[in-house]
């Protein structure tokens, strides 16, 4: 019973985390969207919006906008990233694109998995002395009955003129996994990442840190009906990627491990 009621603790927190962004102020994702992509709907759920404090004024939207589900019962996003500029008497139709970057097929979900929300990072990714990254964090949660699953992912994009370009393909920082029989037995396992930028350069971009701990936890039901449970010792690692000229290089080891 604990053994489950830690897993249901564990589900509620990853539910809250997924509710934790706020939502676009004023409707200036449905604007951007009606402007760009009139003929074609919005998942509003998952739009996102955030000032950028490092340039006053400016603001970056997702719009994820769904493609025909397939026969598969897939369902397929392409993602319209935007930078605007925003004027400081507030009037919305003076909003300007500065970038932006439309990419087909971004994200998908399908009967296992489905995207809990995405959420606009503005930590101080800083790779060089003239460009500053943002991140565009996606958590992911499996779908099947009774799945303990979650993960949480990053991709960070830079200001190219008039574009955006995306720097680091999508990494999974974080990863829950694990699950319980009716009495006791069961495990569960916990991937903790933190990304920092490093001080050694690459073709003339900073070299990323991934510090990564990962915690595993195992219970087994005794010979006496009690449960015993035990925490193996955390793992830890460092992986380092380089800026090769146009992206960061991600290992297996840090893609998307949902099933």
């Amino acid at each position: 019973m604990r053994c489950t009621l830690r897993l249901a603790l564990l589900l509620l927190c990853l539910s809250a985390a997924g509710l934790s962004h706020a939502a676009c102020e004023s409707g200036l994702a449905e604007r951007m969207h009606a402007k760009l992509h009139p003929n074609r709907p919005l998942d509003e759920r998952l739009a996102a919006c955030k000032p950028w404090p490092a340039f006053p004024g400016r603001s970056i939207v997702v719009l994820p906008v769904p493609r025909e589900t397939s026969s598969t019962g897939a369902k397929v996003f392409d993602l319209e990233l935007l930078l605007i500029q925003r004027p400081d008497n507030g009037n919305t139709e003076r909003d300007v694109v500065i970038g932006r970057i439309f990419q087909p097929e971004a994200l998908d979900e399908d009967s296992a998995t489905a995207i809990q929300d995405i959420r606009i990072d503005t930590s101080r990714y800083v790779l060089s002395s003239d460009t500053r990254a943002f991140g565009l964090r996606v958590r992911y949660r499996g779908t099947a009955p009774g799945s303990s699953v979650a993960s949480e992912t990053i991709r960070l994009y830079v200001q190219h003129g008039s574009k955006l370009r995306q720097v680091l393909p999508e990494v999974e920082l974080d990863h829950d996994s694990g699950g319980w029989d009716s009495s006791c037995t069961g495990r569960i396992e916990k991937l903790r990442t933190m990304l920092s930028v490093g001080k050694s350069a690459s073709n003339g971009y900073a070299d990323l840190q991934f510090a990564r701990t990962l915690v595993q936890s195992h219970a087994q039901l005794q010979e006496d009906q009690g449960c015993a449970e035990r925490s193996l010792p955390a793992r830890f690692s460092t992986v380092t990627l380089r800026y090769d000229g146009e992206r960061y290089r991600v290992p297996k080891s840090l893609q998307q491990q949902m099933p």
